[in-house]
């Protein structure tokens, strides 16, 4: 079984800092985009970040310059760097990857491309 569990979030004041981090864990072949959505109570899930295998970062304009995302391969880990919060990045943030599990079945080695999402954890901004 593989599993993306995040941490980190929490309260935090406007203008402030939080850091948010997800480890992947399991039967994982490899991994290839990997990323932090969020969403807010009656909103869609939105893209906030996501960053490449070799590292390449891609921001929605919300967030660009405010936030950092950076990943550590042998760790399976994706870190999001949040600064400068404002009121409006409250939301629930979910950890995504592109991720390819493998299964063995009877000596036999399946594998399985899919997208994985965390649990999800709460950001509140205090003004």
């Amino acid at each position: 079984q593989v599993r993306l569990v995040e941490s980190g979030g929490g309260l935090g004041q406007a203008g402030g800092s939080l850091r948010l981090s997800c480890a992947a864990s399991g039967s994982i072949l490899s991994i290839g985009d990997m990323g932090w959505y969020r969403q807010a109570p009656g909103k869609q899930r939105d893209l906030v970040a996501t960053i490449t295998s070799d590292g390449t970062p891609h921001y929605t304009d919300a967030v660009r310059g405010r936030f950092t995302i950076s990943r550590d391969n042998a760790k399976n880990t994706v870190i999001l760097q949040m600064n400068s919060l404002k009121p409006e990045d409250a939301a629930v943030y979910y950890c995504n990857a592109d991720l390819t599990a493998w299964r063995d079945i009877d000596n036999v080695f399946h594998f399985n491309r899919s997208q994985y999402w965390g649990q999800g954890t709460q950001v509140t901004v205090s003004s």
